[in-house]
């Protein structure tokens, strides 16, 4: 044990030594070489953990050591920007495929310059390029600026003599000048990309925001868990339940009828507790900051399909899902050996633990629906609309018992709600594989494809509901009662409602499921609106030299309420105008898995946050620039990069839509 404890100890004082350290610290000398020659020479020592690239590099590789001079007066260069006294190393890098160079402990870059004026003498630019640790893998960009004027040449220096003094730029440290591809320089308008970049939070709020929908979404998922909660009751773990926990209650007090009534209330609200309970601890697991990139992770999407197609096979009868006997033992044990309010709260764990074979799927896919609302109270909202629906009954039926005789008998219709609900399990399943298929661009589930599992699934479920096919726990089925018809004839018909879109119809009703049209290979629909650029400063670039204003759209593979305004607004002959002759449209995807041609380090909130993707990129832009992290979310800009208008989010009224383009093209103009 004590080894274990040196070990730790040697770890933990290892980590410490090494963050203490600064990864490399750097010295710029201009030297007299002789014959009106001087030489700029960049010494950097490196920590033993680091190193940096070399020189010569290939475009598609890490970022190189090099030199940029921006202004070079009486003076020309004499030879290349090179490396001496240095050794380099190399290996084969696995993220770039290729194979590259480096230098360890120190490094040594000069470049020489031939001096034809020393009165004019003038020297601007910059040194660029990487440190990288080799135990960790993280990487340090850094940007030392460059600024030498006659009075910086060696003390007497003449271009006949040659003589050895040197100045020197005092050192700093590499740690301490962290750039990224964000400052570059400026465009024929003098615009920066890091004018680009620059925050406009306060210019925003001047125009005011409209369609904020973070209390819609909790709404939203309230209702789904009311929706879910009704659903649970039609189980058969749940069902059967209701008249033996309400028939207890009043036998229990049968002269004290306030009393039976007062009991299953405080059951009802049990209930409740029990399961937003469940809520909040699965936001104090996970924590705020990861449920609100749930919506955007591709794994996290990937878990989610496989736990839905788990969930849906189960409901098929294939298996169940049961909690361990003892759990449940143990709480009907604890119901009766306790009194008052704590028994009763006692009796709704154990309905909590003995329906979880059919409420656990329900639940499950609550949580998923939860998760990627991106608010931190979603799953405790979800679980309150759940438990409150479920909990309904309880106390209705106490208050009122004459409703008990008119309650349907369990039967083979409870199992027939499993099975349609295992049906609906399985096509939610493929909108979370979709995410993920979008994020990383596997492209395995293009839109026709996902519509024709789609079609399937629902055929399928129609021709169950007809009884032409019997899952395990079905009951022999005598005839078609109505109910089941009118759902089999809804599901026939909402297949054959997906079938045009796999010839790219747009399909409003499911656009929030659905992948996206650009990925339909097949498309004789005409009506949608693509994006004519999915880079911001390529996009910004293209406006400025065609003077149109630029609207940007940030946007998410996994976001559903960007597909509904796609469907329902963007495809509205008159947005769809404006944004294809009015304005330059920029879609940004948060949620885009591809790795940028570096890593760039960017400080955020007094931290340091390195942006690895091309989603992380754009996610920082919307954070940064506009204070927001929420998609849909649109902004209009002119070519500075300023605000023309206020924000929008998600509201799909088209005319406020139209009015919200409008706005911008005025300011615009103006």
């Amino acid at each position: 044990m004590k080894k274990y404890f040196l070990f730790i100890a040697l770890f933990i004082t290892g980590i410490i030594s090494v963050n203490a350290q600064e990864p490399a610290t750097w010295t710029v000398k201009l030297a007299d070489k002789g014959n009106g020659e001087v030489e700029l020479t960049a010494n950097f020592s490196i920590d033993p953990t680091w190193h940096i690239y070399e020189i010569n590099l290939p475009a598609d590789g890490p970022m190189p050591t090099s030199l940029s001079v921006d202004k070079l007066k009486g003076a020309e260069k004499a030879g290349e920007f090179k490396a001496v006294n240095s050794t380099l190393k190399k290996y084969y890098d696995d993220i770039f495929k290729m194979e590259v160079g480096y230098y360890e402990t120190k490094a040594t870059f000069v470049q020489r310059f031939k001096v034809t004026d020393k009165d004019a003498f003038a020297l601007e630019g910059d040194l660029r390029g990487q440190v990288c640790s080799e135990i960790d893998g993280q990487c340090i960009s850094f940007k030392i600026d460059l600024n030498y004027t006659s009075k910086d040449l060696p003390a007497g220096f003449v271009a006949t003599t040659g003589k050895t003094e040197e100045v020197s730029k005092s050192g700093d440290s590499l740690i301490l000048q962290p750039v990224d591809s964000i400052a570059q320089p400026a465009n024929a308008q003098g615009v920066s990309k890091s004018d680009l970049w620059r925050p406009v939070i306060e210019e925003l709020k001047a125009y005011g925001a409209e369609g904020d929908t973070s209390d819609l979404s909790l709404i939203w998922v309230f209702i789904v868990g009311m929706g879910g909660g009704f659903i649970a009751l039609l189980t058969p773990c749940v069902w059967p339940m209701i008249p033996m926990t309400v028939s207890f209650f009043l036998k229990r007090n049968k002269k004290n009828r306030s009393k039976a009534i007062k009991d299953a209330v405080t059951y009802g609200l049990g209930i409740i507790i029990i399961y937003v309970a469940l809520g909040l601890i699965i936001t104090a697991i996970f924590g705020p900051s990861a449920l609100n990139d749930l919506s955007t992770s591709a794994i996290f999407n990937l878990i989610f399909f496989g736990l839905l197609v788990v969930f849906a096979v189960s409901f098929f009868g294939a298996f169940e899902m049961v909690l361990p006997s003892s759990w449940t033992n143990k709480m009907d044990q604890k119901a009766d050996s306790t009194t008052g309010i704590l028994s009763i709260f006692f009796m709704a764990f154990t309905l909590a633990l003995v329906s979880f074979s059919c409420t656990g799927p329900i639940i499950g896919t609550l949580l998923v629906q939860a998760f990627t609302s991106g608010s931190i109270i979603a799953p405790a909202v979800g679980m309150f609309g759940f438990a409150f629906a479920l909990a309904i009954p309880f106390s209705l039926f106490a208050i009122f018992p004459s409703w008990l005789e008119s309650m349907p008998k369990s039967g083979g219709w409870l199992n027939s709600v499993k099975v349609v609900l295992g049906f609906l399990e399985l096509a939610l399943a493929l909108k979370f594989l979709s995410v993920a298929d979008l994020a990383y661009g596997w492209g395995i589930l293009d839109r026709e494809v996902f519509l024709s599992l789609w079609i399937i699934i629902f055929v399928l479920l129609g021709v169950y509901l007809l009884g032409k096919i019997k899952l395990p726990h079905d009951s022999d089925l005598k005839h078609v009662s109505v109910p089941r018809l009118l759902m089999a004839i809804a599901s026939f018909s909402f297949a054959i409602y997906m079938v045009p879109g796999l010839w790219g119809a747009p399909l409003k009703a499911i656009s929030a499921f659905s992948p996206p049209l650009i990925t339909q290979d097949f498309n004789l629909y005409k009506g949608e609106v693509h994006a004519m650029f999915d880079d911001y400063e390529t996009g910004m670039e293209y406006a400025r030299k065609n003077n149109k204003p630029v609207i940007i759209d940030f946007s998410g593979w996994g976001c559903v309420n960007c597909r509904k305004m796609e469907a329902a607004v963007w495809t509205d002959v008159r947005v769809k105008d404006l944004l294809e002759k009015d304005y330059v449209l920029i879609t940004l995807m948060v949620d885009d898995k591809k790795s940028l041609p570096e890593v760039i380090e960017v400080d955020e909130n007094g931290k340091k946050t390195k942006l690895k993707t091309i989603g992380d990129k754009w996610s920082y832009l919307q954070r940064h620039k506009f204070g927001t992290n929420s998609q849909p979310y649109y902004v209009l800009l002119d070519h500075a990069g300023n605000p023309i208008g206020p924000s929008y989010a998600y509201d799909e009224d088209v005319d406020k839509y139209i009015g919200f383009l409008n706005i911008g093209l005025q300011n615009f103009k103006k």
